[in-house]
Order: C-alpha cells, then sequence, then structure tokens
C-alpha cells in the first residue's frame, strides 16, 4: 500500500526586508542594488515598505516572526530613525516570538560605525558586518571604499555594544591571493572575536562589472586547500561550521539564515524583495518578487507584487535539496515531507545517483551529506536536476 506524505505544514516564518541604495556599487555584487545619488528618499520608502507588508498579512497566517533581516544593498545608510519607525511599523503588524533575532547589514565606514549604538537602541539584535578583506590591496581590487583600520574599528565597535550576537563577513578566492594570504586574512578577523564569521568565496556572477572584466582569481588546488586550512584554523579558535559558508561560537548560529536553507518560509518586502510561503490549506507553496527598481517601488500607482508564481513539485523537490544540503546536519525525511508534500521515498529513488557516488548516505529517518559530498556539492545539485 503506498503511503501518502502527510499535509503540508506551515514552517517557521522570517521576514526579509531590501534597501536597495549602495555608496558605490561593488564590481562582484549581483544583487538588487543602486548607486546613491542625492537623498534616500526614507521616509517614502519606510511607507512604502509597511504598504508592502500590510498587502502581505495573508499569507502570515497566524504564525510569529522568528527573525527579521534588514539586507540590501546598504541598510546602514539610512539614518536609525528611520529603522526605528519600520521596526515599530513590523511590530505593529506582526507579533515576533521572544528571542526573535533582528539582523541589520552594514558597512564598516566611520559614517555607518558611528550609527551603531543608535540602530541597536531602534531595535537591532545583530549586525552583519561587510569587511570582505583587511588587506588594502584586495579592498581596492573588490571596489570597497573603507580600508583595514575601519573595520577593525567597526568590530571593536560592535562588540562592546549590548548585541546579541554580530558577524564580519570576509572572503577567500581574491584576486591573485594565496593559502598564505588567505589565512592572515582570515586569522585577522577571527583575531576581533566576532561571535559569528562568514567566510565565502568570490564567484563571478552574470550581469555584474567582474562578469564583464573578469580578474584573475586562484586555480581549483589553491581555492581547495585555502578552504582546507581555513576550515581547520576556524575550527582550533572555537567556530563551529553549521553552514558551507557560515561558522558561530556556540549559541551564535545566525536564525534567519538557519531557517532560510532548512526551506522555512520568509515575507519579503522591499525592491525586488522574494517571498516563498507555504500556504498549508491548499499545500500549495507560492514565490512573489517585488518590483525592482526604487523609483517603480515608490510609484503608488503601481502594484508591488511583480511576479507571483507556485512552485511546482520537481521545483519543490530540488529547492529544499538545493538549500539543505548546505547546511552541516542530517537532513529529516519527516521534514521533507511536511515542507514539500512529496514523498520521502520517492525522494531517495531520485537521490540514488548521489547516493551511488559516495555523497550521500541514508537510513529510515535521514540524508546525510559526505565529506566527499560537501566538497563537490555543486556537483551533487547538478545530480538532482
Amino acid at each position: 500500500m503506498t503511503v501518502s506524505p502527510p499535509r503540508a505544514l506551515a514552517p517557521e516564518l522570517s521576514l526579509y526586508v531590501h534597501v536597495p541604495w549602495c555608496i558605490q556599487k561593488c564590481p562582484y555584487c549581483d544583487f538588487n542594488s543602486h548607486k546613491l545619488s542625492g537623498a534616500i528618499p526614507e521616509q517614502a520608502y519606510i511607507s512604502r515598505l509597511l504598504d508592502d507588508l500590510n498587502s502581505d498579512l495573508e499569507w502570515v497566517q497566524g504564525r510569529e516572526i522568528s527573525s527579521i533581516f534588514i539586507g540590501g544593498g546598504t541598510p546602514s545608510v539610512l539614518s536609525a530613525t528611520a529603522i526605528e519607525r519600520l521596526l515599530e511599523g513590523i511590530q505593529r503588524r506582526l507579533k515576533l516570538t521572544t528571542e526573535c533575532e533582528i539582523t541589520l547589514e552594514a558597512n564598516p565606514g566611520t559614517f555607518e560605525t558611528e550609527k551603531f549604538a543608535a540602530f541597536v537602541s531602534a531595535g537591532v539584535t545583530r549586525l552583519s558586518i561587510g569587511v570582505q578583506s583587511l588587506q588594502q590591496q584586495q579592498l581596492t581590487a573588490l571596489g570597497r571604499i573603507h580600508n583595514p583600520h575601519q573595520a577593525r574599528q567597526a568590530a571593536s565597535h560592535a562588540r562592546q555594544l549590548p548585541l546579541k550576537s554580530f558577524n564580519l563577513d570576509l572572503m577567500h578566492g581574491l584576486p591573485g591571493q594565496t593559502v598564505q594570504n588567505a589565512l592572515t586574512d582570515l586569522q585577522q578577523i577571527i583575531d576581533l572575536q566576532p561571535p559569528h564569521i562568514s567566510w565565502y568565496q568570490l564567484t563571478i556572477e552574470p550581469n555584474t562589472l567582474f562578469a564583464s572584466a573578469p580578474p584573475e582569481l586562484p586555480d581549483d588546488d589553491v581555492l581547495w586547500d585555502i578552504y582546507q586550512a581555513g576550515h581547520e584554523l576556524l575550527q582550533q579558535a572555537g567556530y563551529h561550521q553549521y553552514e558551507v559558508s557560515a561558522y558561530a561560537k556556540p549559541g551564535h548560529q545566525s536564525l534567519h539564515n538557519r531557517n532560510y536553507w532548512r526551506y522555512g518560509d520568509y515575507l519579503g518586502i522591499g525592491c525586488g524583495a522574494h517571498s516563498k510561503i507555504t500556504m498549508a490549506s491548499a499545500n500549495r507553496i507560492i514565490r512573489c518578487e517585488k518590483i525592482k527598481h526604487p523609483q517603480g517601488y515608490l510609484d503608488l500607482t503601481r502594484e508591488l507584487r511583480y511576479q507571483l508564481t507556485e512552485v511546482s513539485p520537481q521545483d519543490r523537490y530540488f529547492e529544499f535539496f538545493m538549500n539543505h544540503l548546505r547546511l552541516l546536519e542530517p537532513i529529516s525525511k519527516q521534514r521533507f515531507e511536511a515542507t514539500t508534500q512529496l514523498s520521502a521515498v520517492s525522494a531517495s529513488v531520485k537521490l540514488q545517483s548521489a547516493i551511488s557516488q559516495g555523497w550521500l548516505t541514508e537510513d529510515t529517518g535521514y540524508w546525510y551529506l559526505t565529506a566527499s559530498g560537501h566538497r563537490f556539492l555543486n556537483t551533487v545539485l547538478e545530480t538532482l536536476l
């Protein structure tokens, strides 16, 4: 007898808020960001964000919000007053969990760092600071406008604030980078004692300046040597790897990112923001994208929802594994069935190629990514298509 999977459950729900402006567009960035030209229309944008949220309240379905992530762009270009108004408006419309994590992405320039304390007073509980490198040559190559001293000052300031946590972003595999150079950069980040480190490889994305004029990057062997040596260095310093590019001290995993990788739900408000919502009563999963350009987003005569699509069963299968395989934790078959409304038995059949290659193993309750699967994760994902 064929056993049907249980009805889909509405999973944990997060909120993503997109702020589209940057002081300067980085050559590697493929996010929906726009270089500032003139004053930011702060008040109009916050009002529009709250209107946007109002239109999506039907998708909450009685759930509490476990995390809020204000990303961009560069949200720290906004004033603390604007952030406070935004968070107050969100809390009037949504119920937050008692441990709700509220993250704000920030640049480590002096202008933004001076506002950190005010951001915390406005309700931010976690800062994510885009350092990327502590070497001036690399910062220049990456188009970053801060210098190593400003980055260190930002980290020191964050460490002294009453935050629940803070993150430092660091890239590796940079133009001309050697293993020793990458480890020096990483050790300097560790010395700043952040509770969380996002340590990720530079990749050349389509429709970026680097795509049109690619820099010379380290070859695959050097990249793997950088990763192995850096991973060991982070472990020795007490950082636990819980996701491919994320390392945290105990108790400092990013709740927002973890929910995303577990195929949880998220509302997205702001220019070009994306939502993924489970309609539990109808066993449907939908995705929504908002208008991308700030001028169009601020036009009160326009519908904010730019695109609304339903996730097909095949896409649910691929999206679940594409996300969850990044997390270094067993993958629950029960969670797979509850969040996708698909059969775990059918999924195991599709995973046989990856299992036969030694990239995955399984038992009655879980699938597991092996060390080999971790190294060749992109290849593993290709087998799932």
